[in-house]
């Protein structure tokens, strides 16, 4: 494998950026390698940008283009070096006068063979924006057409990081960002900085294995939860537009800082919007300059902003950023009531809905969420449209205030509604443990989504019985089991507005953000697919599943149980669960016999036969 040699990030540099992230409580920022103090934040990130241009080239190239090879990466690296080495050198040349990533598609673009031989030639005849949106749809979330991610020997993985860290870690960075396509910049940075921590202890010990299993898995979920979130924050702002986004943020933002003031979170509100024109399309540069801004504002007003965080924004970084990362939300200002009466008690609000209606509802929710921190960021989205729901009756009536007078009552009546609803799941969570549960929501999902492929019906189910395993021993049990099981459909629904699974799938995902969660509740089994033949089943009775190991022993059954379930989606979870023990007695007697394919042919296969019958009962 060629070398980079030509790269010049230091990844020390790694070690300076810090994340803000708390899921559904606040946005991610970045934190450039400058002490707090510095004024010129542009200048900085400037200075950071040019000295990583090789770097960010990598995340760019392989998120807008998965298929491309890792020296079709590396080519397309250099270029853009050579491009900025000349615009320093020359800043008046035309070329130099275009945005980074309309030069980065441009190189894309012109690399000779390769947008045919990789399926974008579509987006490269279009002008620039419409390019840049087609660059960004043709993203892929589903990875299954990548091969599996390289694993290599330990000791052979430690030998090639000793012998070339640079070239060992651009590679394993062009393998995570292409199969993270939707993850902001920021985030991948991290977790390259934190992989190198691992290589680096890691391989001087004695028990490799044991010390990367320890430290991949916490760099694995940070990653899965924070790409899970961006793709959904921005799956919500490409459906729904900038107006979600914003109710997102002040839902987010108002939660964590209570104190904050309307004013002043409508200023932020404005560099955090730039953040997520530039980070959902993909734009490394401009993602990267907006979130700096975003840290340094939240900074220069530490005041106004928050009484806990005055110590961290004193700090160097990256201290400055673990520390927000850490501080706990705001205390509710003293005197701050459980409502706002000029919301319900006001004789005007119909009024002052009228004069500026995104204004008047953003800060109802700013003025809701500080005083119900305890609540999720999706069932504050909820009661913000109960309540323009019922303003909208209200207003049209000859007594409109005798009627949004009671709004409290059917803002606790939405509550209680989705409590209920995750009282139930940690219920079953409780009661069923997980191997059961996992099979429970591969019925749930599956019944309602048949035509997803069976791996992203594995992958739906496992992130739903994990939410549970993290929440439902909480005391915000309420607000991380809803969060995170937004965040499941929000990978079902997909960032793609023309993401199409079925009617009834589709009305839930694309007709009321805030109430998808609720609307995915109701959801039966799809009518309108067309059921697949027995042998479909039969199909996944295979000689593969004779010579498995015992890790992918459960892998075998849930794609059974899938398999199962799209043939007979009418038959009830007792008789779909003995069917399933039945396959795995026969699965363990097959893997004894010499020739096991001849167990799970359809001449032979007692499971089959049984299938065959249970089918004419259907």
């Amino acid at each position: 494998m060629a070398s980079l040699f030509f790269f010049n990030l230091n990844m020390k540099h790694l070690n300076h950026i810090g994340f803000i992230f708390f899921l559904f409580s606040l946005t991610e920022s970045l934190a450039l390698p400058t002490k707090p103090q510095d004024i010129d934040h542009l200048s900085a990130t400037q200075k950071f940008i040019d000295e990583n241009t090789a770097y960010l080239t990598i995340i760019a190239v392989s998120q807008y283009v998965q298929e491309a090879s890792f020296d079709e990466v590396e080519m397309l690296v250099r270029a853009m070096v050579d491009h900025k080495n000349r615009c320093l050198a020359d800043s008046t040349l035309p070329e130099c006068s275009k945005a980074a990533n309309e030069a980065i598609q441009d190189s894309i673009c012109a690399m000779e063979g390769l947008p045919q031989k990789r399926n974008f030639s579509h987006c490269c005849d279009n002008a620039s924006i419409p390019r840049r949106l087609c660059f960004f749809f043709n993203k892929k979330a589903n990875v299954e057409f990548l091969p599996p991610f390289p694993t290599l020997d330990l000791e052979v993985k430690c030998q090639s990081y000793k012998n070339n860290s640079e070239s060992f870690l651009n590679h394993y960075m062009y393998e995570v960002a292409r199969r993270n396509p939707f993850a902001f910049a920021p985030v991948l940075l991290t977790v390259a900085a934190r992989f190198e921590e691992a290589a680096t202890t890691c391989c001087e010990q004695q028990q490799k294995a044991i010390c990367f299993q320890v430290k991949a898995a916490p760099i694995t979920q940070y990653l899965k939860a924070l790409s899970s979130y961006q793709k959904t924050v921005c799956g919500a702002f490409m459906k729904f537009g900038p107006n979600i986004l914003n109710s997102i943020n002040i839902a987010v933002f108002s939660k964590k800082f209570p104190k904050i003031g309307f004013e002043d979170l409508t200023s932020l509100l404005e560099d955090v919007h730039s953040m997520y024109d530039g980070c959902c399309e993909g734009d490394v540069l401009q993602c990267l300059r907006s979130q700096s801004q975003v840290m340094s504002h939240i900074c220069s007003k530490q005041d106004s902003i928050s009484s806990k965080i005055k110590e961290c924004c004193g700090k160097r970084t990256p201290e400055r950023e673990d520390c927000i990362i850490n501080t706990n939300k705001d205390d509710r200002p003293e005197g701050l009531s459980p409502r706002e009466p000029k919301f319900t008690d006001s004789e005007n609000v119909c009024q002052e809905r009228d004069s500026n209606p995104d204004k008047f509802f953003a800060e109802f929710t700013y003025e809701y969420s500080r005083r119900h921190a305890e609540l999720s960021t999706p069932e504050l989205l909820r009661i913000t449209k109960v309540y323009k729901d019922l303003l909208e009756d209200c207003c049209s009536r000859e007594s409109p205030a005798a009627c949004y007078r009671h709004a409290e009552d059917k803002f606790n009546e939405t509550t209680e509604r989705s409590f209920a609803m995750v009282q139930r799941e940690c219920r079953h969570f409780q009661e069923l443990g997980k191997d059961a549960l996992r099979s429970h929501y591969l019925a749930k999902f599956t019944k309602a989504a048949p035509q997803l492929s069976v791996e992203e019906l594995i992958s739906l189910s496992k992130e739903m019985v994990a939410a549970l395993a993290t929440c439902c021993t909480l005391s915000e049990e309420f607000a991380c089991v809803d969060s995170l099981a937004d965040l499941v459909l929000g990978e079902l629904c997909g960032i793609n507005e023309n993401r199409t699974i079925n009617p009834a799938v589709d009305q839930c995902c694309k007709a009321d953000f805030a109430f998808r969660r609720h609307c995915f509740e109701r959801l039966k089994a799809d009518t309108t697919y067309v059921l697949p033949s027995v042998s479909a089943l039969v199909s996944a009775l295979d000689a593969d599943w004779c010579q498995t190991y015992q890790e992918d022993l459960q892998d075998k059954k849930d794609r059974f149980m899938v398999n199962l379930v799209k043939w007979m989606p009418e038959i009830m979870d007792e008789e779909r669960l003995c069917l399933l023990a039945k396959f795995t007695a026969a699965g363990e007697k097959c893997g004894q016999v010499q020739e096991p394919e001849a167990c799970f042919s359809p001449a032979g296969s007692k499971i089959d036969n049984e299938s065959q019958a249970a089918e004419k009962q259907i």
